[in-house]
């Protein structure tokens, strides 16, 4: 039997979902399409490093969205996608993805196996991940600030060089 005491909880469980939902919305998401643009890279690439002026930063906190414990913010759309093919015949190949601003840059990266990767300070306030023997497919990537800022200009490096 339901009781106006059950019938209000479940009108503020129903009020709590729609009021996170927004938030949760503006998560980022490699669904949607991407502020920077898109690429092709395969593996070898010429000229490497491989240069792409962004911008860092946004009002998205990544500890306000679910299933993300960093620090930082960022857009919900990717600053940059990127398809990668080839491969290392010797398994030895590696890419680094870096931002590089005068802000104190975050990087997040979604790997082609769906697989969310973040880093903070990697040089200095600068970002950068590496892939050791990476994936070929798209990887989604957010040049984002540590502190809420947005419309820093930045670069995104992409090299497969020792790093």
């Amino acid at each position: 039997m339901t009781t106006p005491r059950h019938r209000l909880a479940a009108i503020g469980l129903a009020a709590a979902a729609l009021l996170a939902a927004p938030a949760a919305l503006a998560c980022p998401s490699y669904n949607n399409p991407t502020v920077f643009g898109s690429a092709n890279i395969q593996a070898n690439f010429m000229p490497d490093p491989w240069v792409r002026n962004v911008t860092a930063g946004g009002t998205v906190s990544l500890q306000g969205c679910p299933g993300f414990n960093w620090p930082g913010y960022v857009v919900s759309r990717p600053d940059f996608r990127f398809q990668y093919s080839g491969g290392s015949p010797t398994g030895q190949l590696t890419i680094a993805i870096e931002a590089r601003s005068n802000v104190d840059t975050i990087l997040l990266v979604n790997a082609p196996d769906g697989t969310w990767h973040f880093n903070d300070d990697y040089r200095g306030t600068n970002s950068a991940i590496t892939f050791f023997n990476p994936l070929p497919g798209q990887y989604d990537i957010w040049t984002g600030s540590y502190h809420l800022s947005s419309n820093n200009p930045a670069q995104l490096i992409v090299t497969e060089l020792s790093y």
